[in-house]
């Protein structure tokens, strides 16, 4: 190892670890320390770094950046810092100058040997089982005219899918060694094509903690950020220093040639180093109290707004600053559409660990012009109490509508009082944003998401069943909305798998039918189960991952996802931008069993809404029927020319649950008999010859 004093100074700006024709160009921030080394390896496990530079504070630090040039490097180097200073947790300083820190801004990390029990031992070195910063050059790829996409549709459907579990299981098909990376999700996407996906939303996908769960089972989700610039590692077939980078565009630019827009589910609210006694990885070892929030009393313990040990300072000024870029480097170096904001509440959050009206670090990422044409969507809640679904601030924020998941799943399992508040859920929750610009597409709306239970498991489970995951089943929301149908889990009732099946098609009918942006989640089109664990985060196994033989066992429900979503995209009911209620194109009318009667009584179980485009003549008249007998629905009349036609009945067998060409009724029909506990969509019959 050789110890380097003299050295060009170096500038500090840009962040990171930048690249030019002569060399790398190293800066980063920090307020509290006392001294800085930069250490470049030569190999991942090496125990001792090849060479040392001393930063000299008098010529490498400008203001509050450390920085260094260093002539003849090239992409591929890998490094790391030691951080001098105090060690005084109560005054919020952790320096430990035996640790090797990622740089904050590194484009890919190296974690082959990395060990999180020796990273949490204070002033133990760990030179060989640390993560290390890569050094990256993204100038030289093709992206052989990719741009972000621009012009997807506002209200094309999400697919929330996991990287590695949409193509672990040896039932994808795929070689090996390609299963569960971003090249095996290439192979996949005439699959996502077929099914009318328009939008995958990838669960984390930048360089996380795998080892940040408990009694050593992985950390399988990914919201354990080390890294807010490095695609994650694990992902990558290409193994190579530079390997994740050049993958990770090369899966981007495949969906964009498909027609699919990529968002990304950000995790900006804490990290992987967790509480007191989590591991030193980065930015507690770089400046502790300018990149977390502390207890004011007692700033040795965190504030624990994320639920998983830390909240990061997000509205600090380097922070903030910090997010941005990232999300610009997502956007420009690797042509992202958008992002997810895991637990966006935390970003409302100041100093004093308060919700702010104005939150600095969410106008900047809503007003920033490289971010513009992206979308931005919200998780408007937090694990400290703050509930924001209907008051997230902001011009262009979508939220997840949580409130819309829990009314439709009570309505559906027949729940009393729900008829009033699925009304409002149907047409863009427009109750729930009074005071937002009026866009009903801010609403995105599920019914199921990565986070609880599978579509599947909603009607199989009453309860959750999370013991695999070694916490005496005591993890997970115990409040589910769930309703098994008459067994608990895989059955062989025959009469219980009915009307599974059935209620399956009801949940999907009702998202795709109403206004809003929907969503829905990886494998819930083939009925995936996770065996009732509703809360997987640590089952990297069968239990998470898409299993691939569900493709042929259940296409009669596929094919119905397949019909109705083809059906809402073609649509011209399902495009406004103003809410139907307010609509000058496209007009709703809310009916019960009687015409114009609609019963929004505690003991309802039945609505029934008309839509009617006057610019495409569409027409359309929903039933829904969560009662437990079968009732019959009044049907509006229609020009002497025009019939109703059945499109879907959900209480028919396949084929006949979706029917296409649409089932015209008799002219004399002027009612339709809803099953018991089915959905029903009738359109008006394209005009026919008068006689």
């Amino acid at each position: 190892m050789s110890q380097i004093s003299n050295v060009p100074s170096g500038r500090p700006y840009p962040l990171g670890a930048i690249v030019d024709a002569h060399g790398v160009n190293f800066s980063f921030f920090s307020y509290h320390a006392s001294a800085v080394e930069l250490l470049l390896f030569d190999y991942p496990d090496q125990s001792q770094a090849s060479t040392v530079f001393k930063l000299d504070p008098a010529v490498n630090r400008t203001g509050s950046y450390w920085h260094i040039y260093i002539p003849g490097l090239q992409a591929g180097q890998l490094y790391g810092y030691r951080v001098h200073g105090l060690y005084e947790p109560q005054q919020g300083l952790r320096f430990d100058p035996a640790k090797l820190l990622m740089d904050p801004y590194a484009r890919a990390v190296f974690d082959d040997q990395y060990d999180r029990v020796e990273a949490a031992r204070y002033g133990v070195e760990n030179m060989a089982t640390a993560m290390k910063s890569v050094v990256v050059d993204t100038a030289g790829y093709d992206w052989q005219g990719d741009q972000p996409l621009r012009d997807f549709p506002l209200n094309a459907t999400i697919y929330e899918l996991h990287v590695r579990g949409f193509t672990k299981d040896s039932s994808s098909g795929l070689a090996e060694n390609k299963r569960g990376t971003y090249a095996g999700l290439v192979e996949k996407i005439p699959y996502l094509q077929e099914l009318g996906v328009q939008i995958v939303e990838l669960m984390p996908v930048f360089q996380f903690d795998r080892q940040s769960a408990p009694d050593g089972r992985p950390n399988y989700w990914g919201y354990e950020p080390v890294s807010f610039f490095a695609p994650h590692r694990a992902y990558s077939l290409n193994q190579d220093p530079l390997g994740p980078v050049d993958e990770f565009r090369d899966m981007v630019k495949a969906l964009h040639r498909a027609g699919i827009a990529v968002i990304l589910d950000m995790v900006f609210n804490h990290t992987a180093e967790d509480n007191e006694n989590g591991p030193t990885l980065s930015l507690r070892g770089i400046d502790n109290s300018i990149y977390y929030l502390l207890n004011r009393q007692n700033q040795a313990e965190y504030i624990n707004d994320s639920g998983v040990g830390n909240t990061l300072n997000s509205n600090h000024t380097i922070v903030r600053r910090m997010i941005l870029d990232s999300l610009r480097y997502w956007v420009q170096q690797m042509h992202v559409d958008g992002f997810r904001f895991d637990l966006a509440s935390v970003l409302t959050r100041d100093k004093d660990n308060q919700p702010s009206k104005d939150p600095p670090v969410l106008w900047d990422i809503d007003s920033d012009p490289v971010l513009s044409g992206t979308r931005i969507i919200a998780e408007a809640w937090d694990a400290a109490g703050l509930y924001q679904v209907g008051s997230f601030v902001g011009d262009r924020w979508s939220v997840w509508n949580g409130r819309y998941r829990d009314t439709v799943r009570r309505f559906v399992k027949s729940d009393i009082g729900t008829v009033g508040d699925l009304a409002n859920a149907i047409s863009g929750s427009m109750r729930l944003f009074p005071q937002l610009p009026k866009d009903p597409m801010r609403s995105i709306n599920f019914v199921t998401a990565h986070d609880g239970f599978t579509l599947n498991d909603l009607v199989s489970y009453n309860g959750k069943h999370n013991e695999a995951n070694g916490e005496d089943n005591r993890d997970g929301n115990s409040q589910n909305n769930s309703w098994n149908c008459g067994a608990e889990g895989p059955t062989n009732d025959t009469q219980v798998e009915l009307l599974r099946r059935r209620q399956l098609r009801n949940f999907f009918t009702i998202l795709f039918l109403s206004e809003g942006q929907p969503m829905f989640l990886m494998g819930d089109e083939v009925r995936r189960t996770q065996q009732g664990n509703n809360n997987a985060y640590c089952q990297d196994n069968e239990i998470s991952w898409f299993d691939w033989d569900l493709v042929n066992s259940n296409q009669d429900l596929l094919r119905f996802v397949k019909e109705l979503l083809q059906f809402r995209q073609n649509s011209a009911l399902f495009r406004d931008r103003r809410y139907w209620l307010d609509s000058s194109d496209v007009q709703i009318q809310w009916h019960g069993i009687q015409l114009g009667k609609p019963d929004l009584s505690e003991q309802s179980h039945s609505l029934a809404y008309e839509l009617e485009d006057s610019a495409s003549q569409e027409h359309l008249h929903v039933l829904l029927n969560a009662y437990w007998e079968p009732l019959n629905f009044e049907l509006p009349p229609l020009p002497a020319y025009q019939r109703w036609a059945r499109l879907v009945d959900t209480a028919n067998q396949p084929p006949g649950d979706f029917a296409d060409p649409a089932v015209v009724l008799p002219e004399s029909v002027q009612s339709y008999q809803a099953q018991a506990r089915s959905a029903v969509v009738l359109i008006a019959q394209q005009p026919v010859p008068q006689e």
